[in-house]
């Protein structure tokens, strides 16, 4: 037996308790444990192995086929349904609603209408009593399902459980969650670094040999960060993060990591009495409110995944007076916003570093790729002089630092989708003459941006706000 200090963060171990670890850097994260050691002597590394057999590249069998839940958001999130033996880890923020999720797929697949796979699922919570399930399940409209239901916590239970013969039908098992299971070799407590690892260890040999479908739920740290040892995210097929804000209905599910599909991924549900509910066109749902004669508003066409996706970005831009100016931004990247003010400040000379700078991204979504850049500038330069931009216009594009609109990835799918929401402009990059003739066409005026001098310039040029002088908002394309 050993005793050693085992950071909650990142796993390491130390010999003796500090306040900080020495690895990670995170502070107060070092919990004692005790971990036994065997010393094998005089055995050889070959001794009791078995020799594997080897295969090709080619495979000579069919595709595994997937299980589709129901659910199409989920479906497409997972790479167009459920591979068998494939192990899900399902992260997200305290009452985001990733119970309610599980729960509903659970009564999906047990609930499928005759002629369709015959599903077993498998409900095991560890925070919640059978009861509270069940209560869950009745305000759902889910009580007459055929899911399963346990309360456990002890892995060996649940492996002696479950840890039959292949069966003759598909299984899901969802464990909610993998820091309240133990595994009673360990003596550490439930959700510690070896107690996480040991049970995900367990339940993911579990699926693989028994071809289960799994969803193992799990908590998330203060920063966003799914709890517990980053290896545990290495051992999975698929992480999915379940975000939103608590103060809108819109949640997100995110796929940060999938070996059976595309990565970043995502699946938009909206939160009701009845659980979450399925949308299929988020972004007339992001516009819905949208009022496009206000200064500091823009559409951007975004992609999230393989998804094209419209969202407005606001911004505000005050006085400071005397006190030091504000930047608070709301689903965008910090960082990157101090990046545009400072080339709109250096490269076009509009002077916004002694005023407060407000931005949000409507709706509670969160953006990430660089090409939000242009429409996030648009709305700035639209704040600073009072003047809106185009209310059928979307822009994308990403901004360098010398000031320079950089080309982005899968533009026509962007227009095609702009011009099927009812927008007939659009502001872009500039591209040679022969790509995305088709989606051009769908619009009445494509206006291509080199630098972003030229749309500050065109701000400052306007009369006013409104009227026919809105068609001189920006140069007209060559």
């Amino acid at each position: 037996m050993r005793q050693e200090f085992v950071c909650q963060s990142c796993g390491a171990s130390h010999i003796q308790w500090t306040g900080r670890c020495s690895l990670c850097g995170s502070w107060n994260s070092l919990v004692e444990e005790t971990r036994l050691v065997v010393k094998p002597r005089g055995v050889s590394p070959t001794s009791g192995g078995r020799s594997l057999t080897l295969f090709g590249l080619e495979s000579t069998g069919e595709r595994p086929q997937r299980l589709l839940t129901g659910i199409g958001e989920l479906d497409r999130v997972c790479g167009k349904g459920l591979v068998a033996g494939s192990v899900l880890l399902v992260g997200g923020d305290p009452g985001i609603g990733k119970s309610t999720l599980l729960l509903q797929v659970c009564a999906a697949l047990s609930g499928q209408a005759e002629g369709s796979v015959r599903v077993r699922t498998i409900y095991i919570s560890g925070e919640e009593a059978i009861d509270q399930v069940r209560l869950r399940a009745i305000r759902l409209g889910l009580a007459k399902t055929g899911v399963e239901l346990a309360a456990a916590t002890n892995v060996r239970d649940i492996l002696v459980t479950l840890d039959w013969a292949k069966p003759m039908v598909p299984v899901v098992l969802v464990i909610d969650s993998i820091q309240t299971m133990f595994v009673d070799t360990l003596e550490s407590a439930p959700g510690t670094v070896s107690q996480v690892r040991a049970a995900g260890h367990e339940l993911i040999c579990l699926a693989k040999r028994r071809g289960f479908v799994s969803f193992l739920v799990s908590h998330v740290t203060k920063e966003g960060m799914i709890a517990g040892p980053r290896v545990l995210e290495h051992m999975v097929d698929t992480v999915l993060y379940f975000e939103g804000e608590r103060h809108y209905p819109f949640r997100i599910l995110r796929a940060v990591k999938n070996r059976f599909g595309p990565t970043n991924e995502i699946g938009v549900f909206e939160m009701t009495e009845k659980g979450l509910v399925e949308v299929t066109n988020p972004s007339a749902l992001f516009l819905a409110e949208r009022r496009g004669s206000m200064s500091g508003s823009c559409v951007f066409a975004g992609i999230e995944g393989t998804r094209p996706m419209l969202v407005e970005i606001q911004a505000l831009i005050g006085p400071a007076g005397l006190s030091p100016p504000r930047r608070a931004v709301v689903g965008w990247d910090g960082n990157r916003l101090a990046m545009v003010l400072a080339v709109l400040d250096v490269r076009c000379g509009l002077a916004l570093g002694t005023r407060d700078v407000y931005l949000n991204v409507a709706g509670g979504l969160r953006i990430t790729e660089p090409a939000a850049d242009l429409a996030v500038a648009a709305a700035l330069v639209s704040a600073a002089t009072d003047v809106p931009v185009a209310a059928d216009m979307v822009v994308f594009g990403e901004v360098g630092l010398s000031g320079e609109v950089r080309s982005v990835a899968q533009g026509e799918r962007r227009l095609k989708e702009a011009a099927k929401l009812g927008f007939t402009q659009a502001m872009i990059p500039q591209r040679s003459p022969s790509r995305e003739q088709h989606s051009r066409a769908l619009l009445t005026r494509v206006y291509e941006i080199g630098h972003l001098q030229r749309v500050v310039a065109s701000f400052r040029q306007m009369v006013g706000p409104l009227g026919h002088d809105q068609e001189r908002l920006y140069d007209k394309a060559p």
